[in-house]
C-alpha cells in the first residue's frame, strides 16, 4: 500500500462510507477485531482531518477500541460485500473473521491493521468519545427508529484524527 495525503484524496465518501461500506478495526497484532459499518463521516475538525464512527458497546470491537490509541477504517470496495455480511452480522467472540472471510491482515507501523483487500484504509488516532444520549436529540423520532424506543442500546461516537492515508 502507498500512503497518500488527505487532500489527495478522489473518493466521495459519502458513497464509500454509506454505500460500499467499510471495516473498523481496532487491537493489536495478537488479537484485534474488525466489524463492518456504515454510518459516519469525515470533515475538518480541531484544525486536523477527522472522521466519527458510531459503535454500539454491545459490539466486540468495541472493546478493542476502548483499549487501543488507534483503530483503521478500510474500505474494500463493493466487490467484496461478502465480507461485510460476516464482519456485520458475526461476532468475533464466536468466530474467526479473518478465516471465515480470507482478509489478510497487514499492520502498520504505529500497530495499526488493515487487509491486504482495502482498496483505501485510514489509518486514525482517537481525538474524543462521548455516549449518544436520549435527551440530546432534537427529533425524537430518530430514537423510535434507530433504537427501538429504548434508552440501552445507543451509539458511542468517536472523533478520530485521520493520521495516515493508505491507498492500493
Amino acid at each position: 500500500m502507498k500512503e497518500i495525503q488527505v487532500k489527495e484524496l478522489g473518493d466521495n465518501l459519502f458513497n464509500a462510507i454509506g454505500k460500499e461500506w467499510m471495516l473498523v478495526t481496532s487491537g493489536t497484532k495478537e488479537k484485534f477485531n474488525t466489524m463492518t459499518a456504515s454510518w459516519g463521516g469525515t470533515g475538518f475538525l480541531w484544525n486536523k482531518p477527522v472522521a466519527f464512527i458510531f459503535i454500539r458497546p454491545e459490539r466486540y470491537t468495541f472493546e478493542f477500541i476502548e483499549q487501543n490509541e488507534f483503530l483503521t477504517l478500510s474500505f474494500l470496495g463493493e466487490e467484496n460485500k461478502a465480507v461485510h455480511k460476516i464482519c456485520g452480522s458475526q461476532s468475533g467472540r464466536n468466530i474467526d473473521k479473518i478465516k471465515e472471510t480470507g482478509l489478510q491482515p497487514i499492520f502498520t507501523e504505529n500497530g495499526g491493521i488493515t487487509f491486504g483487500q482495502s482498496r483505501l484504509t485510514f489509518e486514525c488516532r482517537k481525538l474524543y468519545a462521548d455516549m449518544i444520549k436520549p435527551e440530546n436529540f432534537i427529533d425524537k423520532s430518530i430514537i423510535d427508529k434507530w433504537y427501538g424506543g429504548s434508552h440501552g442500546d445507543f451509539h458511542k461516537m468517536y472523533v478520530v484524527e485521520i493520521i495516515r492515508v493508505l491507498v492500493k
